[in-house]
């Protein structure tokens, strides 16, 4: 089942760029750091995050927006539901560990083409 929406992921084209964006999103609007690691952040908006990516890719390569993740407390189900409908399943369920905090993800494609991402915190 899902329960909302857990991310929205953006990325930078540059390192200036992410400290610029990281900068905005906490010192403009107020957002608060959940976690951040090598590849990037997530900014706590009090209702979901937005993850700040610094892969150094342009815009071009996928937009601004390069997924949305939405929070779900069964992400093999769910990928069996969607692979079931025929979408195309991008990465497959896995465990991670982001900035100390382990999580289960997956990826996949929705009806237009959209990339989603399944997440579900996990406790340490």
């Amino acid at each position: 089942m899902i329960t909302g929406i857990h991310h929205v992921s953006m990325k930078c084209a540059s390192m200036e760029e992410y400290e610029q964006v990281k900068a905005f999103y906490c010192d403009v609007l107020g957002l608060t750091m959940k976690r951040e690691w090598a590849a990037g952040c997530m900014l706590d908006t009090g209702a979901g995050y937005v993850e700040v990516m610094n892969s150094g890719k342009t815009a071009e390569d996928a937009g601004i927006v390069a997924h949305f993740a939405l929070a779900t407390d069964d992400i093999d189900g769910t990928i069996e539901k969607v692979r079931a409908l025929g979408c195309t399943v991008r990465i497959e369920p896995k465990d991670v560990v982001l900035a100390g905090d382990p999580a289960r993800i997956a990826f996949f494609y929705g009806p237009l083409g959209e990339d989603i991402e399944l997440f579900c915190e996990k406790q340490a």
